[in-house]
């Protein structure tokens, strides 16, 4: 059985995990070295989380393990579009993927958002990413192509 839950202070290391997991690795490339997260751009997602007033997180939890996580945060990223649009990444752990989690993770953030009086969310997906066809079927819409990657948005008003 899985819950979602908000995510507890003491768990809040764990988004280094999730950033992790998060990154989109195509098939048949090496995944990069962990120490990937500690880059600037992405360090964006994860430092500090919990001291912005728009930060949000919740989690997975399987058999009282943590398995799954979607934060939000106001912050420059990829799919930054304004100061006061929440980004969203979310991941899993890859034996987690494929059974519904996600979808409800990105469903119950979306209610969540929505019951605080946020207008929208974004995030930046890759064209090649599986997680594409989550976002599209819960709402998200395409607003610029960039390339390889897709800004995309999700209105909750």
């Amino acid at each position: 059985m899985t819950v979602i839950r908000k995510i507890r202070p003491e768990e809040i290391p764990l988004l280094d995990d999730f950033l992790y997991e998060a990154i989109f690795i195509p098939e048949g490339v090496l995944p990069p070295p962990r120490s990937i997260i500690l880059n600037d751009d992405l360090q964006v997602y994860v430092k500090g989380f919990g001291t912005e007033p728009d930060d949000r997180c919740l989690v997975a939890e399987c058999d009282g393990k943590v398995v799954g996580a979607v934060w939000v945060r106001v912050m420059d990223d990829y799919g930054h579009i304004d100061d006061s649009t929440p980004s969203l990444a979310i991941s899993l752990y890859e034996d987690y993927r494929g059974k519904g989690i996600g979808t409800s993770l990105l469903k119950d953030m979306i209610g969540l958002l929505d019951e605080e009086g946020y207008e929208r969310v974004s995030l930046s997906v890759q064209k090649a990413n599986p997680a594409l066809r989550l976002y599209l079927r819960c709402g998200f819409e395409i607003i610029e192509d960039r390339g390889e990657e897709l800004l995309m948005v999700r209105r909750l008003k």
